[in-house]
């Protein structure tokens, strides 16, 4: 399969086009929906490797494509583009499974950088059968995206299960708010947002809340840490 094969779905025509010039003129093969419904059909025709999604659409929107696309395809990488820039705007982008979310108006270079670092963490990501990550009674694992504490199963969002990742990969050591955005995020750290806080917290909620050791600790002034013994 070709490794650089992008779906746009914008209902804007100027940008769509705008942007299947641009990406083309990068090596992208890119194939364009100027609505949610025909960017599913496209997306159950053909096989993409990264899709760049609008919000405001008409058919389906934006999340509720982004939930359809997740659903069948856990891995594929997903980047929100959309004017919406509210914080709740993000946390549903996320929420629904996005892995990246741009804000118009944007640098292309940036929108580029993003795809880039995304198709490469996917390329990266071929991994051995049976490949489980363990932090006390915590357990992941990364071929059937399950986790489990204590041996009970916790679901989370497509974007909780990738921070809890980084947190176990980075186990009994402080990580930082911007070490966070970056390799959780792919973005700059932006001083001006609490979302990474606030899905600390989601993840949180549910892996420690229930059990009587709490695993993922704040160091104030400094990050987080996931803390494997005491």
């Amino acid at each position: 399969m070709d490794e650089r094969k992008i779906l746009i779905v914008e209902d804007e025509q100027k940008i769509a086009d705008t942007l299947k010039l641009g990406l083309s003129e990068n090596g992208y093969y890119v194939e364009v929906a100027y609505d949610g419904q025909i960017g599913l059909k496209l997306f159950e025709q053909h096989e993409f490797n990264l899709i760049i999604l609008d919000i405001n659409l008409p058919g389906l929107n934006g999340y509720q494509l982004c939930k359809i696309i997740r659903s069948r395809s856990p891995h594929i990488p997903i980047i929100m583009l959309t004017a919406l820039s509210a914080l709740q705007d993000k946390i549903e982008g996320y929420d629904a499974g996005a892995d990246d979310y741009i804000v118009k108006p944007f640098e292309f270079k940036e929108l580029i950088m993003k795809i880039r670092v995304l198709l490469k963490r996917t390329m990266d990501q071929h991994i051995p059968v049976g490949n489980v990550l363990h932090a006390s009674d915590l357990e992941m694992n990364l071929d059937s995206k399950e986790v489990k504490r204590n041996g009970e199963l916790i679901n989370l969002t497509a974007k909780e299960f990738q921070l809890l990742e980084y947190l176990i990969r980075n186990k009994n050591r402080v990580v930082s708010r911007a070490d966070i955005a970056i390799n959780v995020w792919d973005i700059d750290f932006d001083t001006n947002t609490n979302v990474i806080d606030v899905y600390i917290n989601y993840v949180r909620n549910k892996i420690d809340k229930r059990f009587e050791k709490k695993l993922i600790q704040t160091q104030v002034g400094m990050g987080y840490i996931l803390k494997e013994n005491g």
